[in-house]
C-alpha cells in the first residue's frame, strides 16, 4: 500500500498575520498540505475552483465578498471541499450563516493545533463533529434567525429517523449513535442518508441546524 496524500487546505482570510499563523502550524503537518491562500471571499471561491481543496478554512468576516457568501458559492462546485469557518468570537451570527450554507463546522482563531489538525481530518472524511452548546448559543445570538427550508419535512421522518436525528444534534458520532441504539455503524450510516436526502441537507450540522430549528 502506497503512502496515504496529504489533505489539501486552503486558506482563506484577509488577515496576513492569521494566513501566516496558520500555514506555519499547518503546512507539512501530519499529512496536511497548504495549497494556497486567499485574502477574501472573491479570491477564495477562485482558488477553491482551481486548486480544487479537500477542506477550505474559512474567515467569516471579510471585505468584497464575506465567508457566508464564499461558503455557499464553494459548496455548490462539483466534488465541493468541506468548509470550516473560523471567527473571533463563538456567538458570530455570521458563523450560523455560513453553516446553514454548508459549513461542516465553525472554530476560533485561537484554536489549538491538535484540535485544528483534527477538526480539518474529520471535515475531510464528512464526520466532523459539533459542540450542541455552541449551535444553541448561535442561534440564541442570532435575531430571529430564518427558518430553514424543509423543517416541516423534519415530521416526516420515521420514529428511528428522528431518533437518530435528535442524537446526531447531540453531537454524537456514529459510533455513538450505533453503541446507544445497539445497531451497526453501516445501519446508522444507511439511515443517515435517508435522513439527509428527506431533508435536504448535505452535513450533520445542517441536520442539527434543522432539527433545533424545527422545535421552535
Amino acid at each position: 500500500m502506497g503512502p496515504v496524500e496529504a489533505l489539501k487546505v486552503l486558506l482563506v482570510d484577509d488577515e496576513p498575520l492569521i494566513r501566516a499563523g496558520l500555514r506555519l502550524v499547518l503546512d507539512g503537518s501530519q499529512g496536511i498540505t497548504i495549497v494556497g491562500e486567499a485574502a477574501d471571499g472573491v479570491e477564495g471561491v477562485r482558488a477553491a475552483q482551481e486548486l480544487r481543496p479537500d477542506v477550505v478554512l474559512m474567515d467569516v468576516r471579510m471585505p468584497r465578498r464575506d465567508g457566508v457568501q464564499a461558503t455557499a458559492l464553494v459548496r455548490e462546485l462539483p466534488d465541493a471541499p468541506a468548509v470550516i469557518v473560523l471567527t473571533s468570537f463563538d456567538t458570530d451570527e455570521f458563523v450560523l450563516g455560513a453553516l446553514r450554507a454548508g459549513a461542516s463546522g465553525f472554530l476560533l482563531k485561537h484554536t489549538p493545533p491538535p484540535q485544528l489538525i483534527d477538526a480539518i481530518r474529520q471535515a475531510a472524511a464528512g464526520t466532523m463533529t459539533f459542540s450542541p452548546e455552541a449551535l444553541q448559543r448561535l442561534m440564541a445570538a442570532a435575531e430571529s434567525p430564518p427558518q430553514l427550508p424543509g423543517t416541516d419535512r423534519v415530521a416526516l421522518l420515521s420514529e428511528r429517523e428522528t431518533e437518530i436525528a435528535e442524537l446526531v444534534t447531540e453531537g454524537l458520532t456514529n459510533a455513538d449513535i450505533a453503541g446507544r441504539l445497539y445497531l451497526s455503524v453501516p445501519t446508522i450510516k444507511t439511515h443517515l442518508a435517508r435522513i439527509f436526502e428527506k431533508l435536504a441537507v448535505t452535513n450533520r450540522v445542517q441536520l442539527a441546524l434543522l432539527v433545533h430549528e424545527a422545535r421552535r
